[in-house]
């Protein structure tokens, strides 16, 4: 059944989708399900195939019973954890095909000071595929450093096993990856990130800091999904990150601080599909480059399995589902979002929510596999 606070659209192309109709509106009734169960407030989701797509919004951006913001297409939700492949990967893969940086260098080549505490050989690469022995996080927030102090900080923190061993997640690689960006691109990273990524491929509406570009009279409510609630503010965080950390830093890093919606996240996730693409005709990556990023990288490694940057099938973070092929690829966000790529069908599923609106227990771990799922169960044909 789906709910009356809802917006539906390209239903109309499900046939030259190979999609099934009916099933696609059940696949959409997983997100309302999850809304009247309270696991989200609301939520966003894009499914594209031969160049169509299907959109569809759910619920409400808050909770909050004064004012009821249903979900529009254009919300604007924190990534979170997406700024690592929408952001940093992208940036550091370019500086590869540019010949300016190579997996296999060391990171101490560029940061000096990285090369302490044992970490002198961990490479770029083991950065990437979340190989390089670094602890998953560390509580930079906490301590009134300054953005210079928290980047040095995480410099110099000692590894948490050897690298090349395991597969740990880690926002700390990703923050190094970022200050290696900053670094080899010449720019800060929101910066690059504007340049070489986002207006590139008609991004428009995403980027770091997102109040920064509004109007001081803009209702900031009705434009960004509110995510946890802040006990020293009082509020619920609304345009500002979410992750301690990248807020404390000025709300720039290189694991986190990226808002963005669905129609671009969708372009995003249809450059990959398309190797390196965009829908308009810009390349942003070699097909070379894109093939050697959604191949395994830790294949030796029985905890996990990681291409560089990307989750892929059977990964600990694997949030696929049941029917998505070996071939797929994605990354979650903290917050509740994530994105999709299936090169064996030729589709990309975006899904957006807040689930910590609610608080940060909240799970949407069954509800992403559960909607995946679905989608790939909509198919009739190949």
């Amino acid at each position: 059944m789906i709910r009356s606070d809802t917006q539906l659209q390209g239903l109309e192309h499900a046939e030259q989708m190979g999609l099934n109709r009916q099933k696609v509106l059940n696949a959409f009734d997983c997100l309302d399900q999850a809304v009247h169960a309270q696991i989200i407030p609301g939520g966003v989701a894009s499914v594209t195939r031969r160049g169509y797509t299907i959109t569809y919004t759910t619920g409400s951006a808050s909770i909050r019973t004064e004012q009821h913001m249903p979900v529009q297409l254009n919300t604007c939700y924190d990534c979170a954890s997406l700024t690592k492949v929408v952001v940093t990967l992208p940036l550091v893969l370019q500086l590869i095909e540019r010949g300016r940086l190579r997996l296999d260098d060391t990171v101490a080549n560029y940061l000096p000071s990285f090369a302490t505490a044992g970490k002198a050989a961990v490479t770029v690469g083991q950065l990437l595929t979340h190989t390089a022995g670094l602890k998953p996080f560390m509580n930079l927030h906490a301590h009134g450093w300054t953005r210079e102090e928290m980047l040095a900080r995480v410099l110099a923190e000692p590894l948490g096993h050897e690298p090349g061993t395991q597969v740990v997640y880690s926002d700390l690689g990703f923050i190094v990856l970022g200050q290696l960006a900053e670094l080899l691109h010449e720019q800060p990273l929101e910066q690059a990130a504007e340049r070489h990524v986002l207006m590139p491929l008609g991004m428009m509406s995403s980027g770091f800091r997102p109040l920064q570009q509004l109007s001081p009279s803009a209702p900031t409510e009705s434009i960004f999904a509110p995510t946890e609630w802040s006990e020293d503010a009082q509020a619920y965080r609304v345009g500002t990150v979410h992750d301690e950390n990248a807020s404390a830093m000025g709300g720039v890093s290189g694991h986190a601080g990226l808002f963005s919606t669905v129609q671009d996240l969708s372009r995003y996730a249809l450059m990959w599909l398309n190797e390196g693409v965009s829908s308009d005709g810009v390349r942003i990556l070699s097909p070379a480059t894109v093939r050697a990023a959604i191949r395994s990288h830790t294949d030796a490694l029985a905890s996990g399995n990681r291409g560089l940057g990307w989750v892929l099938k059977g990964d600990s973070f694997d949030a696929s589902g049941d029917l998505m092929s070996s071939k797929s690829y994605g990354h979650t966000g903290f917050t509740g979002t994530s994105l999709y790529v299936e090169p064996e069908y030729g589709l990309t599923v975006v899904l957006l929510t807040n689930r910590v609106h609610y608080g940060r227990s909240q799970s949407v771990a069954p509800l992403r596999a559960c909607f995946h799922n679905a989608i790939l169960g909509c198919l009739n044909e190949q």
